[in-house]
């Protein structure tokens, strides 16, 4: 189910996001979500499974939203993200984090970087200096205006995604509201 027009995505989908996917794909998946947050790990695959079946008609994009009142590590996992991203390795890293929710403590994450073969020296001393927050702050800050209270929160085609949050669901929105829209897409 698709929310009413309320809570629209304030912030598009640009090249400044980490996005699996082409840019002009005819559905877009945008997800806040938190590292260290039990229901974006559960989320973590079904999202996968959205990927596969929708393949090279979806765009996904990840934005940060961590929850550092409820999640001591959440806000370090996201700075983690971003220091593998700065070397071309946001993704692998991301999976990672929600593969190893278990494993997010300032030693892990810097296991985690070696095991991705990153400069662990740069990774370092990027999350010392809290080089990447800025980033964090501007997603949160586009969650927070686009009505985000807590994660995963997601955005199909722009729109906030209310409701189940399972593949099947998932994939409904995404193909109702392409239509709607008009967006150019092959038969699901």
């Amino acid at each position: 189910m698709v929310s009413s027009e309320s809570h629209r995505l304030t912030v598009p989908v640009s090249e400044r996001d980490h996005i699996q996917g082409a840019l002009d794909a005819p559905m877009t998946l945008v997800e806040y979500g938190d590292y260290e947050c039990p229901y974006c790990g559960l989320a973590y695959p079904v999202v996968k499974q959205v990927q596969r079946t929708l393949a090279d008609r979806l765009a996904f994009v990840f934005r940060h939203f961590p929850l550092g009142s409820v999640h001591p590590h959440a806000l370090i996992a996201a700075e983690s993200a971003e220091a593998a991203g700065a070397q071309g390795r946001f993704w692998p890293m991301h999976d990672r984090l929600f593969e190893h929710q278990d494993a997010l403590d300032p030693r892990s994450l810097i296991a985690h970087a070696a095991a991705l073969a990153l400069d662990v020296g740069r990774f370092v001393e990027e999350l010392q200096a809290h080089r990447h927050l800025p980033r964090i702050r501007d997603d949160l800050e586009s969650g927070a205006a686009s009505g985000v209270n807590g994660t995963p929160t997601f955005f199909v085609n722009g729109v906030r995604h209310e409701g189940a949050y399972d593949a099947e669901s998932l994939i409904a929105a995404l193909t109702e509201t392409a239509v709607r829209t008009g967006s150019r897409m092959r038969a699901v």
